[in-house]
């Protein structure tokens, strides 16, 4: 997410050239480029193993097999598409191979009504027309990006919006006096929080791994972290012992590398082409056995945008597939 998020609003649609992606990642990112036909359907195969586990999409050739099998589900966040509208990042996320996507509350829906904002907001019809879009390309919404902020009497509508949409993880900075509250209503919906951090110097009050361990002491399993790796480096911190501190209450990952590390504004780059360490990052993710949702975020605005991201996708699952042979 941007790394000032209190400007968030202001970066809605934006035309941006996303060119025809080439040469490294060509077979992926051209894919999702082009007009395809669509796969034969599959029979969906039921998750094995907690929240993880091999999950097929019945309409999706899932570019990711061997990251299925270990339990890691691909999912891409609406921000690294925000050029485009959520409808439009849908066929480009189904025809990269990935079944799952992150919303984020401050984007627009459609391109026709870029007014409706993908969040609690959207009325009984427009949220019926978002499930049947994803259902019709077989994509999921495994996880939202929320506003949790200070006033406390929107929660719940946040949450009942995030039951009706399948939604397991809610990714938010909420303010740590209100994790009490926030931690009555995941154990009443059964849904997870995940917090989400920004760099030093972002407001955010996560940056530093201990406060966000200091937050979650004596707090139910369902609230935990949704560390964003590329914030790490941007902050200047290292990017394994940040990890290791979250530990168990990692409840879903914000996958994202970047080239300087302690430079606010560093630029994304594909996954391990920065200075996150993510060879050792994914390592350390796989000695846990650690299931769930793996979130892609790419925050530059490339001209090979689709290229890049799918660059991000092809370096988990060549990961899992050495890990695997």
């Amino acid at each position: 997410m941007k790394m000032d998020r209190f400007n968030r609003r202001e970066l809605l649609i934006k035309t941006v050239a996303s060119g025809t992606a080439a040469a490294v990642m060509a077979s992926l990112a051209q894919a999702a480029e082009r007009p395809a036909a669509r796969p034969a359907a599959k029979p969906a195969r039921k998750p094995q193993g907690g929240m993880g586990g091999l999950q097929e999409s019945p309409k999706i050739r899932i570019s990711t097999p061997n990251a299925e099998k270990l339990g890691w589900r691909l999912c891409i966040q609406q921000y690294t598409f925000r050029d485009r509208s959520f409808y439009e990042m849908l066929d480009v996320v189904a025809k990269m191979g990935v079944a799952n996507v992150e919303p984020a509350y401050f984007l627009p829906l459609s391109k026709e009504k870029p007014d409706l904002k993908c969040s609690e907001s959207l009325s009984a019809e427009n949220r019926k027309e978002m499930k049947k879009r994803m259902d019709d390309l077989g994509i999921k919404m495994p996880n939202f990006y929320a506003q949790l902020e200070a006033d406390k009497t929107k929660y719940r509508g946040i949450f009942d919006f995030a039951k009706e949409m399948g939604v397991e993880t809610i990714v938010a900075e909420p303010p740590i006096d209100a994790l009490a509250e926030i931690e009555k209503l995941c154990e009443e919906y059964k849904i997870k929080l995940a917090i989400h951090n920004h760099p030093e110097g972002s407001g955010s009050a996560y940056w530093n791994p201990d406060v966000f361990v200091k937050a979650c002491e004596g707090r139910s399993p369902l609230i935990g972290g949704a560390p964003d790796t590329g914030h790490w480096v941007r902050s200047g911190l290292d990017t394994l012992e940040s990890l290791k501190k979250y530990q168990k209450r990692i409840n879903t990952i914000h996958l994202k590398d970047a080239e300087e590390s302690g430079k606010r504004d560093s630029r994304d780059v594909p996954l391990g082409t920065g200075k996150a360490n993510y060879a050792a990052l994914l390592k350390q993710i796989y000695d846990w056995k650690w299931r769930g949702v793996m979130t892609v975020e790419y925050e530059h605005q490339s001209p090979q945008l689709v290229e890049e991201v799918a660059q991000c996708v092809k370096y988990v699952e060549d990961f899992a597939t050495k890990v695997k042979a």
